[in-house]
């Protein structure tokens, strides 16, 4: 099951590099998506050995995120065959040149070849218990995504890309060193080294030498962070969340900055087993708070809507360390957020994509009126705002009270009202800046591309999916969360 989900995405994306027909590329890219959220799903009924003398594993933490991917993966690539379809129309000339346009030099087969290998990078990432072969697989992420950021070829997506690739280009060299100081708290005094996989890392945990493990967390956790969006790293996600196509922009915040996660997560299992719990865990406290304070910054008064989203990631990704970092039932609300953020995340663009495409604008001031224009992904962005605000009965709210909860429970009272009043912001910021788009007379007499069902189904049933989760969690993901949580030190 594990080759099937390695390989058939990346043959399918090698595939569409050479096919010819546009509706045989799309197929084969919903196809793929199909098949590899299918072995997912019977992943949960079925126990998946281990490839490659155990380097690919799908444990309860690869298990879930990419479980998580592999749905977003599946509506995204369903939203995607719309959105093509209605760029190569605008192409052919039937209307006017938009801002989001496929032009000869960005040619659809390397689009969807890059989101397949895409899906093949991430799979790596999740499924690699080699620390190793989690960074070259996380640095094949940056290398397959930055075309796919770059596919306007204008001025301001040339920027975002190279933005992008420098950025975290820098961090993944910094998780490189980090990788070296694991080498080296995992040597003995005779100069032999463990093998830097996970299973070999936990069971010697007290034998690593504390310093060097402790340097070798600090330098992934900012390596890694980058890519996660952590702040003050965070800088080239505004601005490639806002240039790439939509549908990118759901992918890259919904399971790209999940993988940033899943790879500091593998670290900090070493941290917990080697007696650094504590240390690690202040750490990935003070990254939550600051992240969540610089959203909260940039989100009020924010005149891009899809930046605005992008700062509501960094927001998140602060959650999700917060989480980790105050341990007990509040990594339990960490990991059932990063479910919760990726489907509202994902949502959120697919609709910020329906915008764009109905008023050509990205402008919070330029755009009024969307429950008119667009009844239904009107009504869906006034209900994604709500769900990623954490307000209830969406399951985001759900988790960022589990967090809370935790947070008093453990007396940690100064923590708790910080995250409260951060929170607090950043619900004023969005909420004064999204309604305002979705109320009063629309701005515009007709929409350039009005509501279709391939435009707004995705992101409806994502939207469905969280609002669920709020008023139930079905016991097999529960404890999926449970043991999830217990591997990362928590109750």
């Amino acid at each position: 099951m594990l080759w099937t989900l390695l390989l058939v995405p990346f043959l399918a994306g090698l595939i569409s590099i050479f096919v010819g027909s546009d509706t045989l590329r799309r197929s084969l890219l919903v196809g793929a998506a199909l098949c590899h959220a299918g072995v997912m799903a019977a992943s949960w009924l079925v126990p998946v050995p281990p490839i490659m003398a155990g380097w690919f594993v799908l444990d309860p933490l690869g298990r879930l995120f990419l479980s998580v991917a592999s749905a977003l993966f599946l509506t995204a690539s369903v939203y995607a065959v719309g959105y093509l379809r209605s760029e190569t129309r605008r192409h052919a000339g039937e209307e006017d040149e938009p801002q989001e346009s496929i032009i000869p030099n960005a040619p659809e087969s390397i689009f969807v070849a890059c989101l397949l290998m895409f899906l093949t990078t991430m799979t790596v990432v999740i499924t690699s218990q080699n620390f190793g072969l989690i960074w070259i697989a996380m640095e094949a992420t940056t290398l397959v995504t930055a075309p796919l950021i770059y596919f306007h070829r204008n001025h301001r997506s040339l920027e975002a890309t190279w933005k992008y690739l420098l950025i975290c280009s820098v961090g993944i060299a910094v998780s490189l060193l980090g990788n070296f100081f694991l080498a080296i708290a995992a040597s003995n005094s005779a100069g032999e080294v463990l093998p830097l996989t996970r299973a070999a890392l936990l069971a010697h945990g007290p034998e690593l030498w504390p310093v060097w493990l402790k340097a070798a967390f600090i330098f992934i956790l900012v390596g890694y962070g980058t890519k996660m969006g952590l702040a003050p790293m965070h800088t080239w996600l505004p601005d490639a969340h806002s240039e790439a196509p939509s549908v990118v922009s759901a992918l890259l915040s919904g399971a790209l900055l999940n993988c940033a996660f899943v790879g500091i997560l593998r670290v900090f299992e070493v941290t917990s087993a080697a007696g650094l719990l504590a240390f690690s865990q202040d750490l990935l406290l003070l990254f939550g708070l600051v992240s969540m304070l610089f959203a909260a910054i940039f989100i009020i008064g924010q005149t891009d809507y899809k930046r605005m989203l992008a700062y509501s990631s960094v927001e998140h990704m602060g959650v999700l360390a917060l989480g980790v970092g105050l341990g007990g039932a509040a990594t339990f609300g960490a990991m059932l957020h990063a479910v919760n953020h990726s489907f509202t995340k994902g949502a959120l663009f697919m609709v910020a994509g329906n915008l764009l495409a109905a008023y050509k604008t990205k402008a919070v001031g330029e755009v009024r009126g969307a429950v008119l224009l667009l009844p239904v992904s009107g009504l869906l962005w006034v209900a994604g705002i709500l769900a990623i605000s954490g307000f209830p009965p969406f399951g985001t709210f759900l988790s960022e009270f589990t967090i809370l909860k935790a947070s008093i429970d453990q007396g940690r009272y100064f923590v708790s009202f910080a995250y409260l009043a951060l929170l607090a912001l950043i619900f004023i910021g969005i909420s004064a800046t999204a309604f305002r788009m979705a109320q009063g007379r629309p701005s515009i007499a007709a929409p350039a591309e009005p509501d279709r069902t391939i435009s707004f189904l995705p992101p409806a049933i994502l939207l469905t999916l969280v609002l669920a989760l709020g008023l139930y969690v079905p016991a097999w993901l529960s404890d999926a969360l449970h043991q999830v949580a217990q591997l990362l030190g928590g109750a």
